[in-house]
């Protein structure tokens, strides 16, 4: 008698998807970084860079959950990114939407875990839940500050500088990153 596997679950499901969407976040976060290094912007540039290395790190993470329990990993091709911008304030804005949207889908994939009675799968999101929030304030406050600025990019460059953004470094209850995080 031949068994057949059990059926993918959502959770699963959307979890193999966000490795591409955190895949594709690190390569628009590193396009952002070139685009600010290119305007000699060297903080702006920096802080990208480094949102670019957690990106990956959030994708692999998520590979090493998968790997953990034993279900199949498949990285997807990744989506264009946007590469040129008009202003300053364009490519700190596109960042924030695309933190807004990666909170949309990790709560998304929070409630396939709890909706299919994952709770392994609902402790995992728990961190990223935690995370996103993090995400949207610092970019939030980094948008308001760059329209507050205007054209003193000077100001931006040393609020990046003085208040570290986004830099709080890897937290320690943070997931294992497969491959180990950068």
């Amino acid at each position: 008698m031949a068994t057949t596997a059990p059926a993918e679950s959502r959770y699963h499901q959307l979890l193999r998807e966000q490795i591409g969407h955190e895949l594709d976040a690190h390569l628009q976060y590193v396009a952002i970084a070139v685009w600010f290094d290119g305007h000699d912007l060297p903080r702006l540039a920096a802080h990208y860079y480094r949102q670019a290395i957690e990106e990956r790190n959030h994708a692999m993470m998520i590979v090493q959950h998968m790997l953990d329990r034993d279900l199949p990993v498949e990285l997807p091709a990744g989506s264009a990114v946007t590469n040129s911008f008009s202003d300053v304030r364009e490519p700190i804005a596109l960042a924030l939407a695309q933190e807004r949207q990666v909170t949309e889908q990790i709560e998304a994939i929070f409630q396939a875990a709890r909706a299919g009675n994952d709770v392994i799968g609902e402790q995992f999101m728990l961190w990223f839940l935690k995370e996103q929030v993090e995400e949207v304030a610092s970019a939030s406050t980094l948008l308001t500050v760059a329209e507050r600025a205007g054209e003193n990019l000077f100001d931006l460059e040393n609020f990046v500088a003085r208040e570290a953004i986004g830099d709080s470094g890897q937290s320690t209850d943070a997931p294992e990153a497969a491959g180990g995080a950068l």
